[in-house]
């Protein structure tokens, strides 16, 4: 193994952190500083240092401020985005802090998410740090007045469009998230809270069908024959075993699986993790599987020699063998069923509007 394949993956911060640390350079700027880095308080107890791009006072009671993301070595959207904080305070009384969505930052439009229709698309915990860095930028001044810190991303719309945010009902930009402040490199977690946020959308808008895809391929190709809303389909990339699960656990009362036959085939093999990180499907495990499907020995032999699994599945179709492909995608639709407790439908799909089997 090479060094550089060796070596630790970075970790990033979110935008809610990215915000907060922003926030926390506006407010030092609305008392007289200019900082060139901030120190913020984490959920977790930790403190991180960010450094600010840009920080200036811009009437006495208005200030700017931004931070550039770095997501570590996540492949994420909003990597290298400018995250901005403008911070404004009016009137006198208790403190009190509001928050507005600025260009880039959308607004909930759908219910089910975590935030109210109408509020500006900044998560709750992101919420959370950006009051506790303005607390300590305010502490051992007197504070009063009403507080609105507008949250911006120059180019959010544009990124959003890379995003299911419009599908979600967040409308205009991003999302300002993030749960910890920390964003794991090829993170589990930012796939299962968008899965689940998917589902949750769904049932707001009352649906009970969720159709659970590999990728946008074989969505688009259920969405051909499919009369269902957009809110109805959920992609849940590798996470076929969470996303069966919390299925059930949101309450639908069926499933439509649809993937392509690398994908189906660790299904009927009852793989709970489909990408290739946890272990690639040797093409052995699938030519023993469709062997024992047809009580053929010699056929998983046969099948073994393929350097591919896509290739198997050409060799099947070439031989008329579309007995074996429907008993793969019955065994997929078993698995599934089995994990959820809910009724299921299997589509396999082998390319851009093509599906060769449909269970």
């Amino acid at each position: 193994m090479s060094p550089a394949a060796r070596r630790r993956l970075r970790f990033g911060f979110t935008t809610g952190a990215c915000a907060a640390a922003a926030a926390k350079a506006a407010c030092l700027a609305l008392l007289g500083a200019a900082p060139r880095r901030v120190e913020i308080p984490f959920p977790d107890g930790r403190r991180h240092v960010f450094a600010v791009l840009d920080c200036r006072r811009l009437a006495p009671d208005l200030a700017q401020a931004s931070v550039v993301k770095d997501a570590g070595d996540d492949p994420d959207v909003t990597n290298g985005a400018e995250i901005v904080a403008r911070l404004e305070r009016r009137g006198g009384g208790a403190f009190d802090l509001r928050f507005a969505a600025g260009e880039g930052v959308g607004t909930i439009s759908k219910p089910g998410l975590s935030l109210a229709v109408g509020e500006p698309a900044i998560n709750p915990v992101p919420r959370t740090m950006i009051r506790a860095a303005l607390e300590e930028a305010l502490a051992g001044e007197p504070v009063s007045g009403r507080f609105t810190v507008m949250v911006s991303v120059p180019r959010g719309r544009e990124l959003a469009q890379k995003t299911l945010n419009g599908r979600l009902g967040i409308e205009g930009g991003l999302s300002i998230l993030g749960t910890t402040g920390i964003v794991s490199p090829l993170s589990m977690a930012a796939w299962t809270a968008t899965i689940l946020a998917s589902m949750s959308v769904a049932r707001a808008v009352g649906c009970d069908t969720v159709v659970l895809s590999t990728g946008r391929t074989s969505e688009r190709a259920v969405q051909e024959r499919l009369d269902l809303p957009v809110e109805a389909y959920a992609m849940m990339g590798d996470h076929l075993h969470f996303s069966l699960t919390a299925a059930r656990e949101q309450g639908f009362s069926r499933i439509v699986l649809a993937g392509m036959w690398a994908k189906l085939v660790k299904a009927a093999l009852a793989i709970p993790q489909t990408h290739v990180r946890h272990g690639a499907l040797e093409t052995g495990r699938a030519a023993e599987l469709l062997g024992s499907l047809a009580c053929d020995p010699g056929l998983a032999g046969e099948l073994a020699q393929a350097n591919t699994v896509r290739e198997i599945y050409d060799r099947l179709a070439a031989g008329g063998r579309d007995d074996l492909v429907r008993a793969v995608c019955e065994r997929a639709r078993h698995y599934a069923g089995e994990v959820s407790g809910l009724p299921v439908a299997v589509y396999l799909v082998t390319g851009p509007g093509q599906v060769a089997c449909h269970v």
